[in-house]
């Protein structure tokens, strides 16, 4: 058995296909002056060979996928339109002599280093888009094939190193069963595209692809992130009995997707929102039955450009969602960059540990010019529907104060400019250092509502890295501490008559949905794709039995337990985790 990361929930049962894409070793050669105008002339033609490639997969993934999910070969085809990126390569060859495919993988790579090195999980994972598109110039420099996974002759379960967005894209429904990748993660554009064609995958196997062979009968387990390889005869059983269970929990879910998501007893309902990072993703929010946006990343708004977006070019984005929500909640969170999130227009300094930085609000805090342009942006689409706002890596009661200073001169000048904005705006912060955590009853009496961001919570509190592969086994978010964490901060939100949500992973997770659930979570914010599951769970639970849970839970010492005992409350209501 392999744990891994659950990139797009189900289970399937089928023959290991292993899927070894053309490796292209490039290696540095030098060409002479005379050759300079012919290697410049291989990367134009390769550039335009890829672009057809491209847009004819990007019409395939529109047929087979959707508008939504076709924008990803769009945004690989704005790479082979980056005038930027390729004069650098052109220099390359002009300047430094050489071949154009060396220059190529020079300039990618250096791209995919600042890209890998980012702490946002959805910025890491564009560096495989990046290779993606670099490849397939290469490829098409040498003249190689381009393998596709589109003319399966058997139903397989696909392994591989790692699947690019196009092999994704090309996918025979019919024919590829699930896939399992020794490389990614939940946000890659892999994972999404599997989870729109409803395929169940797991990623970050590691070496998986090199260690199973053709043939072999493998089980992907998408749910809880697991592959086996050859199972006995009592795991293959019980497997073929959850996949059954799974597709009539689905068809059940479809059923509850705009219903409330309330306990059996009536005793408790919560809100379901989801996360999001462009105005785009709110289709799928509220294909989903989203009942609010938990959190809108507006950081997204300020990459991949080469100077800082407007207040106009802001309020039209913040106003898009809001719109498009008609009436629902959005909380947009302030910028949240720097440290190790750079923008090209913005200097930063040069920091030894950027996770513990000069980032989010301690840099807005410092460029209260940049800070207030988006204040102003987010009050003046507060008057098109409701919108909160929320302050991220708040440490203290100081950064609030400082914070909500600012935003009060946002108020008055667009008060003195005669621009409607919601006066009543909710402001919260996200509870993601320790130290909120710790002083949430001090904190509470400042703001309207916390959200807790546990991907932050988790690292901080257990000194753990969640990139560092040595030790991400400590990254546990069922560690006790965490969990009384968790329970300190809603309690603290509940004494002053304030609600507590959580917009980490944490709160998508099927087996963290009745303990959160049981602490008084108010808000679950989370992937689109994870609401109608997690309103399952909910609506199968009486609420005092969520309570009697969590209260074992706290009483608990291990994470190994907390987790048996969520499974064992779960498998008993037939929810089999």
């Amino acid at each position: 058995m392999y744990k891994g990361i659950a990139a797009s929930p189900g289970i399937a049962i089928g023959k290991a296909f292993i899927y070894k894409n053309i490796e292209v070793k490039v290696e540095q050669r030098w060409v002479n002056e005379d050759e300079v105008e012919a290697e410049l002339l291989k990367l134009n033609k390769s550039i335009n060979l890829s672009k057809e490639q491209l847009q004819r997969i990007k019409e395939n993934a529109l047929e087979k996928l959707g508008e939504d999910k076709a924008r990803i070969f769009e945004a690989h085809l704005m790479v082979l339109e980056d005038p930027v990126l390729f004069s650098e390569i052109e220099e390359k060859i002009k300047n430094e002599k050489l071949c154009a495919e060396f220059a190529v993988k020079t300039v990618i790579d250096g791209y995919i280093d600042i890209f890998s090195s980012m702490e946002d999980e959805y910025m890491r994972e564009r560096a495989a888009d990046i290779r993606d598109v670099g490849e397939r110039i290469i490829k098409n420099i040498l003249g190689i094939p381009i393998k596709s996974l589109s003319e399966l002759n058997d139903t397989v379960i696909v392994l591989a190193k790692d699947l690019t967005p196009s092999d994704t894209a090309q996918l025979d429904k019919n024919k590829v069963l699930a896939f399992a990748t020794d490389m990614g993660g939940r946000t890659s554009h892999t994972a999404i595209m599997a989870r729109s064609l409803e395929i169940p995958a797991v990623v970050g196997l590691q070496e998986v692809s090199e260690k199973v062979k053709d043939g072999e009968l493998v089980i992907v387990d998408g749910i809880n992130g697991i592959l086996i390889v050859n199972p006995d005869s009592d795991t293959l059983k019980n497997y073929m009995d959850k996949k059954d269970e799974y597709l009539k929990i689905k068809e059940e879910m479809k059923e509850l997707l705009f219903l409330s998501a309330e306990t059996v007893d009536k005793k408790r309902r919560v809100e379901l929102s989801a996360n999001i990072g462009t105005p785009k993703d709110v289709k799928g929010a509220l294909e989903n039955g989203a009942e609010g946006i938990g959190l809108y990343r507006t950081e997204f708004l300020y990459m991949d450009r080469e100077d800082m977006p407007s207040e106009e070019e802001q309020y039209k984005a913040y106003k898009e969602v809001v719109e498009a929500m008609q009436g629902k909640p959005v909380i947009i969170r302030t910028l949240d960059i720097g440290g190790d999130k750079k923008l090209p227009y913005l200097e930063m300094p040069e920091e030894l540990n950027p996770f513990l930085g000069f980032r989010a609000i301690r840099l807005c805090l410092d460029r209260k010019d940049l800070f207030k342009v988006q204040l102003r942006a987010i009050l003046r689409a507060s008057a098109h529907g409701k919108i909160r706002i929320m302050y991220p890596m708040i440490s203290g009661i100081d950064e609030i104060r400082k914070a909500n200073r600012v935003l009060e001169e946002a108020m008055e000048e667009l008060k003195k400019e005669g621009v409607a904005f919601d006066e009543n705006i909710e402001v919260g912060i996200m509870v993601e250092i320790p130290s909120a955590a710790v002083c949430a009853d001090i904190l509470a009496k400042e703001v309207d509502f916390f959200s807790i961001g546990t991907n932050d919570l988790i690292q901080y509190t257990l000194a753990v890295d969640r990139m560092n592969e040595k030790i991400a086994y400590l990254y546990e978010p069922f560690h006790p501490a965490i969990i009384r964490l968790i329970k300190n901060v809603i309690d603290a939100s509940h004494r002053e008559g304030k609600w507590t949500g959580m917009c980490g992973e944490m709160a998508g997770e099927p087996l963290a949905v009745p303990l959160l659930l049981g602490l008084g979570l108010d808000e679950f914010s989370m992937s689109a794709t994870a609401i109608p599951f997690a309103k399952k769970i909910i609506r199968s639970f009486e609420y005092d039995e969520a309570k009697e849970l969590a209260e074992k839970v706290l009483l608990m010492e291990s994470a190994e337990d907390i987790r048996l005992l969520i499974k064992e409350t779960c498998n008993k209501k037939g929810i089999n985790l």
